[in-house]
């Protein structure tokens, strides 16, 4: 097994700062051109930057406030996984497949996974898991 990459560790850093400073270029730049994007909770996925940025847009727009703490990380020679918590003010509707939740005003925090591989120094794939029950029940849904 080879040891971690001090690079990956880097631009997980980078992109972490990026994403709470809702910088959409400086998260692009850490991408390659055919990146993957995929959220497995909310069903968003993009492929290429054109589509990330619309994705991450959408993301900001929804959530203007939105921040991640990172609890966990774990690097190897080409991937980062990230655990994190995000917290956001529940200030805009929330669409959830044929739903739509209106804002409460209330601060929403939900924990979640990211799993990226690098290829040439940037991000390739981006896979999200989030607690979506968490998520959801603070939106206000009854769930078992």
């Amino acid at each position: 097994m080879k040891p971690p990459n001090p690079r990956v560790e880097v631009i997980a850093a980078l992109y972490c700062d990026a994403w709470n400073r809702h910088d959409v270029d400086a998260i692009l730049a850490l991408h390659t051109d055919d990146a993957v994007f995929e959220n497995h909770t909310s069903g968003g996925a993009a492929v290429g930057k054109l589509q990330i940025r619309e994705l991450v847009d959408s993301v900001f727009a929804t959530f203007p406030d939105l921040r991640f703490a990172t609890r966990r990380a774990y690097y190897g020679e080409s991937v980062a996984v990230l655990e994190w918590t995000a917290t956001a003010t529940h200030s805009k509707p929330v669409a959830r497949g044929n739903r739509t939740f209106p804002p409460t005003g209330n601060t929403l925090a939900w924990d979640g996974m990211d799993v990226m591989p690098l290829r040439d120094g940037l991000i390739a794939r981006k896979d999200v898991y989030a607690d979506s029950v968490s998520f959801l029940r603070q939106l206000g849904v009854a769930l078992p």
